[in-house]
């Protein structure tokens, strides 16, 4: 895994009518399907914003322990405008130039933002997964599209999230009687998959321990950078 080679790939657009072809075409090659390996390390992802600037942070772990092994940051130039559905362009850069950094590549990444729940069902998690070709997946905080029920009250509990008859995700309950995160398979894993890893990390808190602690790098970074 090359991200330096992989921002490359591509001609990063500066308009939605550029950047629609671009995620139509990488759209067609999101693939969800059974892990391929054990996951021995886990890495979250969080971007921040501050003025035309985004900080991009990576936080590395190894998965059994959830001790925290690698964390960088990237801070860039916003090259794309905040388009609602296009979010990817704005963050994935500085992303991939965050995860170039780590020590080594992990196995699967958590990315705080949406996998297949999205309207062309290419969210930031699918937009990464399949530009690395490594699994992903989506732990959004909010819903993006989809209809639901609420889940019951217990950590572990957990109800389809369904766009247009198709169920793009899952309403997880990672914590008693709190919010719950909305989940979506990126690249390369299963729904049934990508709830075991959030349960799993979700230790103490609403997120998982990677992304959170992706996000605290990125807010650090962040308050440091003014």
């Amino acid at each position: 895994m090359k991200p330096k080679s992989l921002i490359s790939k591509i001609n990063w657009p500066t308009n939605v009518e550029e950047a629609k072809p671009i995620q139509e075409s990488l759209a067609h090659e999101v693939r969800l399907a059974p892990l391929e390996k054990e996951i021995t390390t886990i890495a979250g992802v969080d971007a921040a914003f501050s003025g035309e600037l985004i900080i991009a942070a990576v936080s590395l772990f190894d998965f059994n322990t959830l001790s925290l092994l690698d964390e960088t940051h990237a801070i860039m130039e916003t090259p794309f405008p905040y388009i609602p559905g296009y979010l990817s362009f704005r963050e994935a850069p500085a992303i991939l130039s965050a995860i170039e950094k780590l020590s080594h590549p992990p196995d699967l990444f958590i990315v705080d933002g949406q996998g297949i729940a999205h309207p062309r069902r290419i969210g930031i998690a699918s937009f990464l997964g399949v530009l690395m070709k490594l699994p992903t997946i989506g732990c959004a905080k909010s819903r993006l599209v989809g209809k639901y029920e609420e889940p019951a009250p217990g950590k572990g509990s957990w109800s389809p999230l369904i766009d247009k008859g198709e169920t793009v995700g899952a309403v997880l309950r990672t914590r008693d009687r709190v919010r719950p995160v909305f989940v979506s398979p990126g690249h390369l894993i299963t729904l049934p998959e990508a709830i075991d890893v959030i349960l799993h990390c979700a230790t103490k808190y609403r997120l998982p321990e990677p992304q959170r602690a992706a996000d605290a790098l990125a807010g650090r970074v962040k308050r440091e950078a003014g």
